[in-house]
């Protein structure tokens, strides 16, 4: 099986659109657990509740990478962020047997492209994406780990790719005013 997430349901088709990676796909994963992340966008989803309007497609926020073992780990960039992006959003996974053009895509363990059009899908609504996260945590699909459980050196990294990120020319301003918001630290740090 492979699967999907979108926040829309009711879909017929799921037809290529760019992401990140500039390139129109429809992107899939072959493990359900992994599309859990994908309902919900921290960026957009704070700048819609606080009315802020995107000049361009939103930037996606992927705190997740995954184990030496092929497990995803979700890991939180600031207090209570699982909580903030998740909980409340409701969102469907699509699923379907056959992926006739579809490619492995080695950047992402487990995913898989299409460069057209995808029809003949099953659509599983999902109530909570907070909730079938942290039942994903329970059954060993998903490790969470809590900004306060980050050691060191990784909290040290966060830090520097967030300024450099904040600080890029190229960053999308929604981004930023996401970023301002999450992070203080670049308030106190004489950015604005």
């Amino acid at each position: 099986m492979y699967y999907h997430a979108s926040s829309v349901g009711g879909l017929q088709c799921l037809k290529p659109q760019i992401s990140n990676h500039g390139i129109p796909y429809v992107y899939f994963s072959a493990k359900r657990e992994n599309t859990l992340v994908y309902l919900s966008n921290a960026v957009e989803k704070y700048c819609k509740e606080t009315g802020y309007a995107p000049r361009g497609p939103w930037k996606k926020w992927a705190s997740y990478g995954f184990t030496k073992d092929g497990i995803l780990q979700l890991d939180e960039y600031y207090p209570d962020a699982a909580v903030d992006t998740y909980r409340g959003v409701q969102g469907y996974i699509y699923s379907t047997e056959l992926l006739p053009d579809g490619r492995a895509f080695h950047e992402i363990p487990f995913t898989f492209v299409c460069e057209h059009a995808v029809k003949g899908l099953h659509c599983e609504y999902i109530p909570d994406a907070y909730t079938a996260i942290m039942e994903a945590v329970e059954n060993g699909k998903i490790v969470f780990r809590k900004y306060e459980e980050m050691g060191e050196s990784k909290l040290r990294w966060l830090r520097n790719t967030i300024e450099k990120e904040y600080g890029d020319p190229a960053s999308p301003e929604e981004y930023r005013y996401f970023l301002r918001a999450k992070f203080p630290f670049l308030q106190t740090n004489g950015r604005r």
